[in-house]
């Protein structure tokens, strides 16, 4: 099945690839060479999954986008202190390679314009301009995952032989203290950062590494000390995107940086690292098609910083299955035992509070993990308090995969609930039936166990008789025949109530030859329990046998149900008779009391 992650992707490059405005950057003639078709989106979760469609695997170079990965290196290496010392994070408002310094103290306004990006390639550790190269590019490596990150040669010799402008920067920043020793060789270093190769799969891995507290998801290592993660990300959010940051901030609202190469590095902390390249500029130098690209993620996944989120592990708690929780009907020896075998088959998913499009995601990639031995999910919604839009979209689309390849997906508990219904509702594609909803798990895990019953032949079901009744279990068949001769055949209409709640007992027992009932609980709001759901070869009013005169549950006909009725001074009449009757049928009646009371157990720890 297609993730509905990927098939969004694939929607939205296939949406905004013939976006045909900007132009190629020329100030650095090698970028001037890119094919303007080119164009790939990746998006990686934090524990490593990537999605990408498009031109990922396409290499350019990093430019701006090193910029807040060596910003990062320079807070490991130096700390915050002196940083701050060094280079401010004061959104400037003026064009990446403008000369913007403090009139007071000399230092760049932010790490993000060319000034700052110097200062700060100039703050790596190194004994030497090599060994802090050495460092940088190791750095950036990691961020990526890998051991090493070649650089283009021709966009190096590029950049150093037109960099006029950044000379003179560099020199201005050894005027005022910011560079201590000779400027050029950290400007050298800072022309190979931009020139080092990447592809947007690499980008959305570095951007992942941020989201995910600076540990890299694919290698577990710490390339980032958590402390200085809040303050790289808080600097790309304000000034990652050149003179667009304030607009960026408002309409995406999620850190990233851009290059003029084309490429976008975009964090959804917590969440996702993106990655976009595509080399159309427009003319604050961000990728046309990149921007609205983020847009559209941040608009239909719900990524908007500002929004409500949480970790997306937390939607999903206890996964179970319907062997530990299986419903409470009751049903004739071989279909207990053939639900028993495969009810493991039927998997409750517990999901918990506000459902977001990284949480829904999640969920789905586990479902797909167990979908080789699943039947039917049950999505238990009685903890979670409200679902975005783009979630209920992401989940109705997995519904309708997963029942592609034969697998139900049903959700429970979320009746009355207009900040689940709502969402799924309005999400549910045209001409789909929609989504199928159970107002508790019992019901939800019986639907699942009759779509397991119906790969059952038909001759698996037969009418009930009295030989099938649990509480003539091991009772001769003399004795049998005596009985049923007591008793007398009834038919009810489905929907019919059969015994009501709290009704005096008139001593009949009641055991179905076909069709289905409930038993009913009233509750105190005026909606019902369900208790048990009865089928062929059952009984119910048992308890008239022990001397009960209030029936205790209500028991209504699903479907029309015949039944045989035994009045239970009939049978007091054969077992004053035959003592051995008695004793038999009290035996099995405490037999079954206990099987019962053993299930209910069974399901409370299954809901603990």
């Amino acid at each position: 099945m297609l993730s509905p992650i990927q098939a969004y992707l694939t929607e939205l490059h296939g949406r905004l690839e013939d976006i045909d405005r900007g132009t190629l950057a020329s100030y650095i003639p090698e970028l001037a060479k890119a094919n303007p078709r080119h164009f790939g989106i990746c998006l990686v979760t934090t524990d490593g999954i990537a999605y990408a469609i498009g031109d990922t695997e396409q290499t350019f170079t990093l430019q701006s986008v090193s910029k807040p990965l060596v910003f990062a290196t320079a807070l490991a290496d130096r700390g915050e202190q002196l940083v701050a010392s060094k280079v401010g994070v004061e959104p400037s408002g003026d064009a990446f390679n403008s000369i913007s310094l403090d009139p007071r103290t000399g230092a760049p306004r932010n790490p993000m314009i060319n000034a700052g990006a110097i200062a700060t390639t100039g703050l790596v550790s190194g004994a030497s301009a090599d060994a802090q190269w050495q460092r940088i590019r190791g750095s950036i490596a990691a961020f990526g995952g890998t051991d090493d990150i070649p650089v283009d040669e021709a966009v190096y010799r590029s950049e150093s032989d037109t960099g006029f402008r950044n000379r003179a920067i560099a020199w201005m920043l050894k005027n005022f203290g910011i560079i201590d020793a000779d400027p050029m060789p950290v400007l050298e270093n800072y022309f190979r950062q931009c020139s080092l190769v990447v592809s947007c799969r690499n980008l959305a891995y570095m951007a992942a590494t941020l989201a995910n507290g600076g540990m890299q998801p694919l290698t577990g290592r710490q390339v980032l000390p958590p402390e200085h993660v809040e303050r790289v990300l808080s600097v790309m959010v304000s000034c990652g995107m050149y003179d667009y940051s304030g607009n960026w901030l408002y309409d995406v609202g999620i850190p990233a940086k851009s290059g003029v190469s084309g490429g976008i590095m975009a964090v959804v902390p917590g969440r996702f690292g993106i990655g976009i390249y595509s080399p159309l500029l427009d003319e604050k130098g961000n990728s046309v098609r990149g921007i609205a690209a983020c847009k559209s993620l941040s608009r239909d996944l719900g990524l908007h910083a500002f929004a409500r989120t949480g970790s997306p592990s937390m939607a999903l708690g206890r996964v179970y299955t319907g062997a530990l929780a299986p419903s409470r009907r009751q049903s004739p020896p071989e279909i207990r035992a053939y639900l028993a075998e495969h009810a493991h088959r039927i998997k409750y998913l517990c999901l918990h509070g506000m459902l977001n499009v990284d949480g829904a995601e999640y969920v789905i990639r586990r479902m797909r993990e167990m979908t080789s031995a699943t039947h039917s999910f049950i999505l238990d919604m009685h903890e979670v308090i409200g679902m975005s839009e783009s979630a209920a979209r992401l989940l109705n689309q997995a519904r309708l995969g997963f029942g592609d390849e034969g697998v139900a997906v049903v959700c429970s508990r979320i009746q009355d609930r207009p900040a689940i219904l709502g969402p799924l509702r309005k999400s549910a594609r045209k001409g789909d039936r929609g989504f199928l909803f159970f107002e508790d798990n019992d019901l939800a895990v019986e639907w699942c166990e009759n779509r397991l019953l119906g790969e059952l032949p038909a001759t698996a079901y037969g009418p009930g008789s009295l030989a099938e009744s649990a509480l003539f279990r091991g009772v001769p068949e003399p004795l049998l025949r005596r009985v049923e001769a007591a008793t007398r055949a009834q038919v009810y209409a489905p929907g019919e109530q059969i015994l009501h709640h709290g009704q005096q007992g008139d001593g009949r027992v009641f055991f179905i030859e076909s069709g289905q009932v409930s038993i009913l609980m009233p509750l105190r709001n005026g909606a019902h329990q369900r208790l048990a759901t009865l089928g062929p070869g059952m009984e119910f009013g048992e308890m008239a046998l022990l001397g009960q005169t209030t029936r205790s549950a209500s028991v209504y006909a699903n479907t029309e149900v015949r039944c045989r009725i035994l009045e239970a001074g009939h049978f007091g009449g054969i077992a004053d008779d035959v003592p051995a009757l008695k004793i038999a049928v009290l035996e099995n009646l405490a037999s079954d009391m206990a099987g019962r009371l053993r299930g209910a157990n069974q399901w409370i720890a299954a809901l603990a």
